[in-house]
């Protein structure tokens, strides 16, 4: 199957950055989103990234343009009907998921694959409530989706291998590098991640040593480009939080638990750099 048109749910920080990405990479994209200030909010983020890229040389204006020619904002789902794929973008919330997978299955035509960006969520709950369950795959890319590499695809054992393929051939249209993990909880990325950055929060949670030794240590000891604190900030508190639980809540896993110092950094709002606080204050 080829892909030409692609639909997106949501032009929130993901949606938009996956709308980025297959724009960029030739395809006519239709993003919706729930309202004009949302869906607006969404289109002059892209509007400003590519710009900064003309400014520093990296995309003639005319391309620019080009680009932004391809992309179709709406605030009505039905718009996607004529989409070879659509991707769900919206909230990491299953039963709200599910219930966007079972519209497109009303909305797009049978040939037509459904996927979903979730980090964490299951995949096959979603495909389930689609009404065909062997065209979900999920595509997890990752923030920002214009400048990160992986894109990690989730197969059910019930995607189709059609499916898969075609999935597979669309990660690397879009220059991306592409790896497969079956679907179970925080996939191949995440369940590795997660555990690592909560024994972080833990070890200065426990006053073993201060945020920038940790995050020093690991920068020069591992070569990582930063440190875990610093990269839970980027990620979002709330985020970590979010999979930290839900990973928990299907492996009873102890090593998911979140830290009581991240759950009270989340209830007083500092997220990260997002929200100017987190482990780190940020301007």
């Amino acid at each position: 199957m080829e892909i030409k048109k692609v639909g997106i749910i949501s032009c929130g920080t993901m949606g938009s950055g996956i709308t980025q990405v297959c724009a960029q990479s030739g395809y006519q994209v239709v993003v919706s989103e729930m309202n004009d200030e949302l869906l607006n909010k969404g289109l002059s983020v892209i509007n400003s990234a590519l710009n900064r890229r003309v400014a520093k040389g990296e995309l003639a204006r005319q391309e620019m343009e080009t680009i932004l020619s391809r992309i179709r904002g709406t605030t009505n789902n039905s718009d996607l009907g004529e989409c070879d794929l659509a991707i769900e973008a919206a909230n990491e919330n299953l039963e709200l998921n599910k219930q966007i997978f079972a519209e497109l299955d009303k909305i797009c035509p049978k040939p037509t694959i459904l996927a979903t960006n979730t980090s964490c969520l299951s995949v096959t709950d979603m495909a389930m409530a689609s009404g065909r369950a062997d065209r979900v795959v999920g595509l997890h890319f990752w923030n920002p989706a214009p400048v990160m590499k992986l894109l990690e695809i989730v197969k059910t054992i019930v995607t189709s291998q059609e499916t898969l393929e075609t999935s597979q051939h669309l990660g690397e249209s879009l220059g991306k590098t592409v790896v497969t993990a079956q679907d179970g909880p925080g996939f191949i990325v995440n369940r590795l991640l997660v555990p690592y950055l909560l024994d972080a929060i833990r070890m200065l949670e426990a006053g073993f040593a201060t945020r920038e030794d940790i995050d020093t240590a690991v920068k020069l000891g591992l070569n990582h480009p930063m440190g875990p604190l610093k990269l839970a900030d980027l990620i979002g508190l709330d985020v970590l939080l979010f999979i930290s639980d839900a990973v928990y809540q299907d492996l009873k896993d102890p090593r998911f638990i979140p830290p009581v110092l991240l759950q009270k950094l989340v209830t007083t709002g500092k997220l990260g750099r997002k929200t100017g606080q987190g482990f780190y204050e940020y301007k």
